[in-house]
């Protein structure tokens, strides 16, 4: 498996050569760039902008691992949902331009005017749709676990089997509520054969089984990125160290058999 970043917090008021050049410093192989935060890359890049962060990608060690939307298809809006449809497309043209394998989206919760069934088909069917369209384009779309109750991934089972198309994938999100006695093996079951994606948050908490994540990552024939969603530091110089001291514990957590 691979380390990369999640720009969400750690990153978030870095431009593309700072992220570049402390993960190259650190040993973070990746990347994913969320969006509205310092580093712009956006849809409203120009041609020449987008060829201009692929290039900078392409001429680094870095990968570009995907770009991290707040796109969501659970609104009792329909307005709202055909919106953040287009949204994706767009965002999925941009993640092609620029290089990145993939975009992530999102469930944010359960209206509570609409039956729970209703809202996961609509989530499903809009993730068919974006899947199919991202194809064209060989970008994956990655369904973080996510939202109040629609994290359950029981609930994300149902949306990836309404979806039902192979470029909708799973972003495992390392949730701590889906910890049950202590182990993650049920939920991991239900969506093992679809994770595309993986996000890590704090290795010293030990609430969360670390070890076990890796170890049934592994054992299912994930070989792609985690990437550490991490809080930031007041300083760069410190948050270097963090990174430098997060690869560290990663790399122990990956040499497992």
């Amino acid at each position: 498996m691979k380390l990369g970043l999640v720009t969400y917090n750690m990153a978030k008021d870095w431009d593309v050569p700072t992220i570049i050049k402390n993960c190259t410093e650190t040993g973070f192989q990746g990347v994913e760039l969320r969006t509205t935060h310092a580093h712009q890359v956006e849809v409203d890049l120009s041609a020449t902008e987008r060829a201009d962060v692929a290039k900078i990608f392409a001429d680094s060690p870095i990968e570009l691992a995907g770009l991290g939307s707040a796109f969501d298809y659970h609104s009792a809006d329909s307005d709202v949902v055909r919106q953040n449809i287009e949204g994706t497309k767009e965002y999925t043209k941009l993640a092609a331009d620029v290089g990145a394998s993939g975009v992530k989206v999102r469930p944010n919760g359960f209206p509570n005017e609409v039956p729970k069934e209703k809202t996961l088909e609509q989530i499903g069917l809009s993730l068919r749709e974006c899947g199919q369209f991202a194809s064209d384009y060989d970008v994956q779309i990655r369904l973080e676990v996510h939202g109040r109750g629609t994290s359950e991934l029981r609930h994300i089972q149902t949306i990836i089997d309404i979806a039902d198309h192979d470029n909708v994938f799973v972003c495992w999100n390392s949730n701590f509520g889906e910890v049950e006695d202590g182990s993650i093996q049920k939920p991991f079951e239900l969506v093992k054969h679809k994770i595309g994606l993986v996000h890590i948050t704090e290795l010293h908490r030990v609430e969360y089984p670390w070890l076990e994540l890796f170890t049934l990552l592994k054992s299912s024939g994930y070989e792609g990125f985690t990437l550490a969603e991490i809080p930031g530091c007041d300083s760069l110089s410190d948050s270097v160290r963090v990174m430098n001291f997060y690869r560290a514990l990663w790399s122990e957590l990956n040499r497992t058999d």
